[in-house]
């Protein structure tokens, strides 16, 4: 065995000698191991990175699936961190109620609460409709509580009992309460902000009841879509009522420049929100042309071509000496109506009798007077400025009357195509009044379809194909238009975005929750732990630093090895010396 043997120039008693053993085995051994962990890192990174590009799209699209089937099971009222709000849709022809629920803030300040509608046992949506529109009790505005106590006595029913005292409920009234006198809205109003918090627990005050306007409406209508870069693009929006019309989409922050008249005008219908959490976050704000038309929902259209209808006849009996429509012997041939239909037209004490002939295409011509539009270019129906729409990268979805109109009795709702739309509507109108309610006793049409839909859905195909190509300029073979009911097997309604408006700002509640616990939490609550990316590079610093510390070691012991034998020669002559001095006379 080697020595290392030491001098102090002390006594010869004091010297002594460390036995060593050469390092080079043991670095043997480590750069083996090193060798072996870095190229197993390495084949997992590449198997890891390899499988991340390869089932990236599959994995996406996978998970997308597993969310869409947990939107539809049933909400476990069981969790004690849900959260739930109530919106009440106070609609012309009637008010319905949505539950919607939420769970608690994922902490991330960019992102909006993952609001969804909460659905029963039997994974069905939680609403409940009744009629008529609450715009019935203007005269008796003392029962206006009395009228929406099913609708809340069903949502309590539902939302837990112990979450009824933290659970938001808004009341919005639109276009049939907008119809109204203001003084008639606000003892409505005033009824229920009174009355209701005597009998339910829910979060309501005097803001949380309001008729709003068909801007706000219909920018809570607003259908994000996920990108990847994580910012939501949208796609317009088309709805039409019993009583109103509504239109929205995004447009770019920029816009050409207009004329002055036109530039007030666009920033009137130019609506900008933010739905992030706090003002300073800006990548949730959407700036949206908003638009909504008073009479021109369906039923009001047919009212006002009804009105058209009586007074151009009379108008022209009176001029020509006729007698038309004023017996159900001479009827008025109504073009907008079914072949052999008959009905009566009643206005005040004017009676018009009228039968349908059938004829699409001059229902259409009809129904021009009614657009009221202007000779600007760039305005739509009743001479309101319309932002311009890039319709060749323009995607919209139309609901209610939109879907109605394709679906319940032409059975062609989904993807619009407006040549196939207006043949299918041209063979409806020209078909014999009998044969149609045949065919509805024979069960052919939708189960949704009244006599109602069957008597007027001339009328009304006619009507959305005019609001939609002449109103709104939309090309005649405009490819991306969506007629719906559900998107994604849900029922979309603006209540969804007006809920995710009026709860903005609560996820602040959360992040400050959520800051709290992580200044008392331990290191590992620490997100970064979690991610293996950094993981191993983390693995990799600590192995180039025990590679660094053994090359060190490496080139201490050839510093040792080259000093070592200077130092054994003086040791062996001041050793040697002492050795023949001891065997001495």
């Amino acid at each position: 065995m080697a020595r290392i043997s030491f001098s102090y120039l002390c006594p010869a008693s004091w010297y002594f000698t460390v036995p060593t053993v050469s390092p080079f085995p043991r670095q043997r051994v480590a750069f083996l191991g090193l060798f072996f962990i870095s190229c197993l890192l390495l084949l997992m990174l590449f198997m890891d990175f390899r499988h991340w590009g390869t089932s990236l799209p599959r994995d996406r699209q996978y998970e997308r699936y597993l969310a869409r089937v947990g939107d539809l099971e049933a909400t476990d009222t069981e969790d004690p961190n849900l959260n739930y709000g109530l919106v009440v849709d106070c609609g012309s022809s009637g008010s319905r109620i949505f539950v919607y629920f939420w769970p608690r803030h994922n902490g991330n300040p960019h992102d909006l609460l993952d609001i969804k509608q909460m659905r029963d046992r039997n994974s069905q949506p939680v609403v409940k409709k009744i009629k008529p529109g609450i715009s019935a009790m203007a005269d008796t505005p003392e029962h206006s509580s009395d009228y929406l106590r099913p609708l809340l006595s069903f949502a309590a029913a539902h939302v837990p009992v112990r979450k009824h005292k933290e659970t938001p409920l808004y009341i919005l009234c639109t276009a049939g309460m907008r119809l109204l006198p203001e003084r008639k809205q606000l003892a409505i109003l005033a009824d229920l902000v009174k009355d209701l918090p005597l009998e339910f627990d829910f979060l309501f005050s005097q803001s949380q009841a309001e008729v709003i306007s068909g801007k706000q409406e219909e920018s809570d209508a607003e259908a994000p879509q996920e990108l990847a870069t994580g910012r939501r693009r949208t796609v317009g929006i088309l709805d039409m009522g019993g009583a109103s019309l509504q239109i929205a989409y995004e447009v770019p922050t920029s816009t050409s420049v207009l004329p002055p008249q036109q530039e007030e005008a666009a920033k009137i219908l130019l609506a900008e929100f933010n739905l992030g959490c706090d003002v300073q976050h800006t990548e949730h704000v959407y700036r949206v042309y908003v638009t909504t038309f008073l009479g021109f929902g369906g039923n009001f259209a047919r009212q006002r071509y009804e009105d058209l209808v009586l007074n151009e006849t009379l108008h022209k009996n009176r001029l020509l000496g006729q007698k038309t429509g004023l017996s159900p012997d001479n009827p008025f041939l109504d073009p907008c109506l079914p072949v052999g239909l008959t009905d009566v037209v009643e206005r005040n004490s004017q009676v018009l009798h009228v039968r349908g002939r059938g004829d699409w295409v001059a229902c259409r011509a009809m129904l021009n007077p009614l657009l009221a539009r202007s000779n600007t270019s760039q305005a739509s129906l009743n001479g309101i400025y319309q932002s311009p729409i890039d319709f060749n990268n323009s995607e919209f979805y139309g609901f209610s009357e939109f879907f109605y109109c394709t679906e319940d009795v032409l059975r062609i709702g989904g993807r619009y195509h407006g040549p196939t739309f207006a043949k299918a509507a041209q063979d409806y109108c020209g078909m014999a009044w009998s044969v149609l309610t045949q065919r509805f006793k024979n069960g052919l049409f939708s189960s949704h379809a009244d006599e109602h839909r069957l008597k007027y859905q001339c009328f009304k195909s006619a009507w959305m194909y005019q609001v939609l190509h002449e109103g709104f300029h939309f090309p005649y073979d405009y490819p991306n238009l969506q007629t719906a009911q559900l998107v994604y097997d849900r029922e979309v309604q603006w209540t969804l975005g007006a809920i995710l408006y009026k709860t903005r700002f609560l996820p602040l509640r959360d992040l400050r929750q959520e800051g709290v616990r992580q200044v008392h939490g331990t290191w590992f609550r620490l997100s970064f732990v979690y991610n293996h990316y950094l993981f191993f590079a983390c693995i990799l610093v600590v192995l180039l630093a025990i590679i660094l510390y053994l090359l060190r070691l490496r080139r201490i012991h050839h510093r040792q090895t080259r000093a070592s034998a200077p130092l054994n020669l003086l040791w062996i002559e001041e050793v040697v010396p002492m050795i023949g001095a001891e065997v001495g006379p």
